[in-house]
């Protein structure tokens, strides 16, 4: 289930953040609040089950009909899939880049069609964590402080829109407050 905790930025000891000021599974509850901050979220039904090895091919064709529509605006020209399992060879490095706190010059759109993974969002004085599981849709505006956490045993597909097409390019800010920040297991 989808869920939104919203932490001030700050500390109650040296090493763990504030009590969160809202706590939320309600999916109008979590679009309102992340609204307010110029963030995007949507709940789309991810209709097509995936084999157990898709290739990324697979994966796009699966979800043909949703990449058009997002794309149907012009913005996001270029679209990929991500798939991250526990047996996934680059999965620790995977997941200690995405944790590093880092902004983009450009949206990050993602569209998740299988699993979960944890969006931390730094924005002004808060950080909002938002668990995203399968049919969320996400759109983080560039410039927007953040990291990603998948776990230490990642199952999750997403569909990213990008409109650079180079893809995943991060602008990591040497920021260490991810550290202070719940994971996923």
């Amino acid at each position: 289930m989808s869920r939104l905790s919203i932490h001030p930025e700050g500390r109650t000891n040296a090493t763990s953040p504030a009590e969160p000021l809202l706590e939320s599974d309600d999916p109008a509850v979590i679009k309102a609040e992340l609204a307010k901050r110029g963030i995007e979220f949507q709940r789309w039904p991810a209709k097509v089950k995936l084999h157990q090895n898709p290739s990324e091919s697979d994966i796009l064709a699966a979800y043909a009909v949703e990449i058009a529509r997002v794309q149907a605006d012009g913005r996001y020209p270029t679209v990929d899939a991500i798939r991250i399992t526990p047996d996934h060879p680059d999965r620790e490095a995977l997941r200690q880049k995405f944790l590093a706190e880092h902004t983009h010059a450009e949206d990050e759109v993602r569209f998740f069609v299988e699993g979960r993974g944890l969006f931390c969002l730094h924005i002004g004085a808060e950080v909002l964590q938002v668990l995203c599981e399968q049919n969320d849709c996400i759109n983080v505006p560039a410039k927007t402080r953040h990291w990603f956490d998948m776990g230490s045993k990642p199952q999750f597909c997403a569909v990213r829109f990008f409109d650079n097409p180079e893809g995943w390019i991060a602008s990591f800010t040497g920021d260490v407050i991810a550290e202070r920040f719940a994971k996923l297991p």
